[in-house]
């Protein structure tokens, strides 16, 4: 199955069986950003989704990070992003832009 392109993947708000739902005016606004400027706009469920079509330790290293600075210092942070965001490699077939 095909994968999504990387600004489907990263806007993706759901799945309608195998497609994917993508905010088309976040997609629009901020597809040409990368994983770590994303974090940066406080996007950080696209940021560490851009950092994982990537398949890029360093950038989802960036994002924990910004994340985590953007955190109430008292907030404990033990899940790991993935499951934190629910963000998962999916292969979807097509995608419905809303």
């Amino acid at each position: 199955m095909p994968m999504l392109a990387r600004d489907d993947f990263v806007f993706t708000i759901g799945y309608d069986g195998p497609a994917a739902v993508v905010d088309r005016q976040a997609k629009r606004a901020y597809r040409s950003l990368s994983a770590a400027q994303l974090a940066e706009k406080g996007l950080f469920r696209a940021g560490y989704a851009a950092a994982l079509y990537a398949k890029s330790a360093e950038a989802q290293d960036q994002v924990a990070a910004a994340y985590n600075a953007a955190l109430n210092p008292a907030a404990p942070n033990s899940a790991p992003l993935d499951r934190l965001f629910g963000v998962f490699p999916v292969e979807a077939s097509k995608a419905i832009s809303l």
